[in-house]
């Protein structure tokens, strides 16, 4: 069984090229569009995003650095320290005037010498190498490199979370002598860091030289953590703490979506910036319009479909009719006729109900042809079937069977009665006026009148209805016969004077 009619198949296929077109098109477009976005966020927003924030972090530590440049080389330390640390008030006056003067959180100097770690309130410690938390400045006793950033607690000022900007003390003949240093608020870097990730939706990270997460976002998961050890980006961490100057820019995949990783060495603090992107968060928008865009198309798509479904059977329906219409009077043409009655007779031959027709024609219309033109004639056939409407019920069937030749079927109509409907149509025809049409002709019909045997041929039944009207037609015309049946005698009707 085929799912669709004949008629409506070009019509599903059609709909289906269309809609696959429209597909096809939005796909490649939301694809298009989908790696115009990625290729943005590689080539341009993670970049700019990463240069922007090492200006700014350079901004804020470069200052400190200077500083504590300024600090190491300074002769009134050097000299301080060569004399032997005596005057500790010295010391403590010098480094508060640097905090004061700079607007710095933290000032200090660690003496190699004496391990004593001064500050603005005085001497806050020696200094210990089995102690983990002076370990850093014995890092940089015997390392060559000048700067070295740290987080760290800062005790002498309420504990707060500082970064320290670290730089080695030497002599004239490059001997280590300490460690000069100022602090900043950790805050202050934490604020630029958050003010990237808020309006980017990118997530920052610093890195130290072991590979530790220093500093982060509030949308960092996880800081403080070993960066091998964090979801995801933990997966190429060793590709991006190349430690080159260049910037590095890789992806990885994270639950199905591509994740872009941005990262740099900042040598001011020994730290590695990177900068993450999700994919998916600057894709959405396109998915979003793709969504938009699909379901606009479907509901276009979807009206259009209905409305070239109901054109098109508009269209079929007068096809239909045009096809089973007599074009000259607007009646059932003999084609269609034929399949009406193929189906009346079966219903007639299952309920018992009786079924008649009526076959006539015009007497003597070849005569209105030469005499007064086929346009004539047309018209006389177009009132004649204009009288058989008005003549018989709806549901009766008139059909111009051919010519000036016309049926009328009667449904549940017995011979008798369909006796009474032609004459009544024959005398209506013989009292018409046609002298507009033919000014000196008078217009008369033969009729021939049958009623349906149970279980007879269609054949037969037209046969004895055609021979009933020529009978009609030998008789003197204007006058009906009724066809026998059952081997009954034909009998005829003269018109009524």
């Amino acid at each position: 069984m085929r799912l669709f009619p004949e008629k409506y198949r070009v019509l599903v296929w059609i709909s289906l090229l269309l809609t696959a077109g429209f597909l096809t098109t939005s796909i490649a477009a939301y694809v298009v569009s989908r790696d115009a976005v990625q290729r943005g966020i590689t080539e341009q927003a993670l970049p700019l995003a990463s240069d922007s924030l090492y200006a700014e972090v350079q901004s804020l530590v470069m200052r400190p650095a200077l500083i504590a440049s300024a600090m190491a080389g300074d002769s009134f330390v050097r000299d301080w320290l060569a004399a032997g640390e005596n005057d500790t008030g010295a010391i403590v006056r010098y480094l508060s005037g640097i905090r004061e003067q700079y607007g710095a959180v933290a000032a200090f100097l660690i003496s190699d010498g004496s391990r004593n770690y001064y500050t603005p309130q005085g001497t806050l410690k020696t200094v210990q190498e089995n102690d983990a938390n002076d370990s850093w400045f014995f890092r940089m006793r015997n390392m060559k490199q000048q700067f070295l950033a740290e987080i760290d607690i800062d005790r002498a000022n309420g504990n707060a979370v500082t970064i320290f900007i670290n730089h080695r003390m030497e002599d004239a003949n490059g001997a280590f002598l300490g460690v000069t240093g100022i602090g900043l608020r950790a805050d202050s870097l934490t604020r630029v860091i958050d003010s990237h990730e808020k309006h980017a939706g990118r997530r920052i990270y610093f890195v130290d030289g072991q590979r530790k997460v220093v500093l982060a976002g509030t949308a960092a998961p996880d800081a403080h953590r070993a960066i091998d050890k964090l979801p995801g980006i933990g997966k190429v961490s060793s590709q991006l703490l190349h430690g080159g100057d260049k910037p590095l820019l890789i992806e990885y995949e994270q639950a199905g979506e591509r994740v872009f990783v941005s990262a740099r060495f900042i040598p001011e603090l020994g730290w590695h910036l990177l900068v993450e992107q999700d994919a998916a968060i600057e894709v959405r928008p396109v998915q979003h319009a793709f969504a938009m865009i699909l379901a606009i198309g479907a509901g276009v798509s979807l009206l259009v479909l209905v409305l070239t479904l109901l054109t098109v059977n508009h269209y079929n329906k007068r096809l239909e009719a045009m096809a089973g219409t007599d074009t000259l009077t607007g009646l059932m043409n003999r084609q269609a006729f034929e399949i009406v009655f193929r189906q009346s007779m079966l219903d007639a031959d299952r309920s018992g109900r009786p079924l008649s027709g009526i076959l006539f024609d015009v007497d003597f219309f070849k005569q209105v042809n030469d005499v007064y033109g086929h346009l004539a004639g047309d018209e006389v056939l177009r009132m004649i079937a204009r009288i058989c409407k008005a003549m018989v019920r709806e549901s009766d069937v008139i059909t111009r069977w051919g010519g000036e030749e016309f049926i009328v079927l009667l449904k549940d109509c017995s011979l008798e009665q369909a006796v009474a409907v032609a004459e009544k149509l024959r005398s209506e025809i013989d009292r018409h006026d046609f002298s507009k049409i033919v000014s000196d002709r008078h217009i008369t019909v033969s009729l021939g009148v049958a009623q349906h045997d149970t279980g007879e041929a269609a054949s037969v039944f037209f046969q004895r209805a055609d021979e009933a009207l020529y009978k009609a037609k030998a008789n003197g015309r204007n006058r009906l016969q009724v066809a026998p049946s059952g081997g009954m005698a034909d009998s005829s009707v003269a018109a009524v004077s």
